[in-house]
């Protein structure tokens, strides 16, 4: 049986807390910024908690977290 391995791209987008949840960073934060206005890149900030009905797609991606 072969080693099971980690899907690279999604390691590098998904992180997990200390309870076990997927959290991610919001999306259209990248740049042009000036033209957005404050209050829609202050809703672009900090992170997200990804639902439970992608749970099972992310243990199968990421198995050793």
């Amino acid at each position: 049986m072969p080693k099971m391995k980690t899907h690279k791209g999604t390691q590098k987008r998904v992180g997990v807390t200390g309870t076990g949840k997927f959290v991610r960073v919001k999306s259209w934060r990248g740049h042009h910024l000036e033209i957005k206005s404050s209050r829609r890149t202050r809703r672009y900030a900090g992170k997200a908690v990804i639902g439970p009905e992608h749970q099972e797609q992310l243990r199968r991606l990421l198995p050793h977290l």
